[in-house]
């Protein structure tokens, strides 16, 4: 799986850990990909809102399955959202610098679960799936 296969244009893209803190990765991997993607969910659950955008609790309460899933949430979390996105039938999963875990990478292994991680997503994947 390359870079370009996470970054196809028409893909449905949902943001783990998307947040309203301007500081925070999720805040900056969800505004980057506001405007490259058609449609991308927010997802987290202490926000409603994110960036003007309704925010979901989950990846369930979407109103649709994503092709993708982008972590920006801690190892443990990215450990429980892998398994979700199992059990929803979601093939690709993008784990942002220090969201992945050794685990989590070989539960997508065992599962079919394409995943990419040691990459940033907005930083290594637009620049190098746009260019």
């Amino acid at each position: 799986m390359g870079v370009k296969d996470f970054l196809d244009r028409k893909a449905v893209v949902a943001v783990v850990g998307a947040t309203v803190n301007p500081d925070k990765w999720g805040f900056r991997v969800y505004r980057a990909l506001r405007g490259t993607f058609p449609r991308i969910y927010a997802v987290n659950p202490k926000y409603r809102k994110v960036l003007g955008d309704r925010c979901y609790p989950d990846l369930e309460s979407l109103p649709e399955r994503p092709d993708t899933v982008i972590t920006v949430v801690p190892p443990g979390v990215t450990e429980k959202v892998v398994r979700e996105c199992k059990r929803l039938g979601i093939g690709r999963i993008w784990m942002q610098p220090g969201s992945e875990s050794k685990e989590a990478i070989a539960f997508c292994r065992r599962s079919g679960i394409e995943c990419m991680s040691n990459a940033c997503f907005v930083v290594d994947g637009l620049r190098m799936g746009f260019e």
